[in-house]
């Protein structure tokens, strides 16, 4: 029997993330949403301190680590689920570890300069995320030939790089990285193809949560309003073959996700 699918609840200590930037910016407003996400069904709490929405401003390491070192820390105390650290920084990655955290989660792949030594010094789960361009221009005009034969040529070689660098092939997720370069057209063909990407016999990790190709599929909905489109995307997503999904709406995905767990695993 496969393991059932879990949800990675959403933490943003930001003053700009796309969904929630600013609800959760606070030390104590942060804790205190992380118990509420534990509350309503969280398997793990991915905390970020750096918005990766198109457009979004760099933050300096300084700032990054004052946002998100005192949740971590603070939250390891009282919780006994995984708590991911949401960066592409080495330096970040290493505090939180040190904080309580047990799994990275890096939008480049372990691609900054001595993320990949680090991560292996640190010897905790790593989720790698495909991405085209940066957040400053990763929406100006996104161009695949085979939109999912080429984010698996790039996770073949992100593995490889890994296991190079010594951390443990077991240790790995993917995540194709919905709206991270690309179309709405690329993002409906990687959630129809997903089950290609099944071909490393690794973990895939998916977030459509509140995602721009929610909003156009509903004819431009909201960011706010986006809820039961996202559950239903989660839904299709793990049907084709996600181990893990990202989400903001905790307890509507996990409901949703109770009954098709009873239906796939009862």
């Amino acid at each position: 029997m496969a393991a059932e699918p879990k949800i990675m609840a959403v933490l943003n200590v930001t003053p700009d993330s796309f969904a929630d930037g600013g609800c959760y910016f606070a030390t104590d407003d942060a804790v205190k949403q992380g118990l509420v996400l534990i509350e309503q069904g969280a398997d793990i709490i991915d905390v970020g301190g750096e918005s990766t929405r198109p457009g979004a401003a760099i933050v300096s390491l300084e700032d990054e680590i004052a946002r998100v070192i005192p949740v971590v820390r603070e939250l390891a105390k009282i919780v006994d689920i995984p708590i991911s650290i949401d960066t592409s920084k080495p330096e970040v990655m290493t505090l939180a570890v040190q904080a309580g955290a047990s799994m990275i989660n890096d939008v480049c792949a372990l691609g900054a300069d001595g993320a990949l030594d680090a991560a292996a010094e640190l010897q905790v789960d790593i989720c790698l995320m495909h991405k085209q361009g940066n957040p400053r221009n990763m929406q100006d005009n996104p161009v695949y030939d085979d939109v999912v034969g080429e984010i698996a040529d790039f996770f073949a070689g992100r593995v490889e790089a890994c296991i190079a660098a010594g951390i443990d092939k077991n240790r790995l997720i993917l995540d194709p990285g919905f709206g991270f370069g690309k179309t709405y057209r690329h993002n409906v063909e990687i959630l129809r193809r997903l089950k290609e990407l099944k071909i490393f016999n690794l973990p895939l990790l998916v977030g459509l949560s509140r995602k721009s190709m929610i909003g156009q599929m509903l004819g431009n909905r909201a960011v706010e309003s986006r809820i039961i489109g996202s559950v239903s995307a989660a839904i299709m997503a793990v049907q084709n073959g996600a181990n893990i999904v990202r989400v903001h709406d905790v307890l509507q995905t996990k409901d949703a996700l109770t009954i098709l767990n009873k239906v796939e695993y009862d």
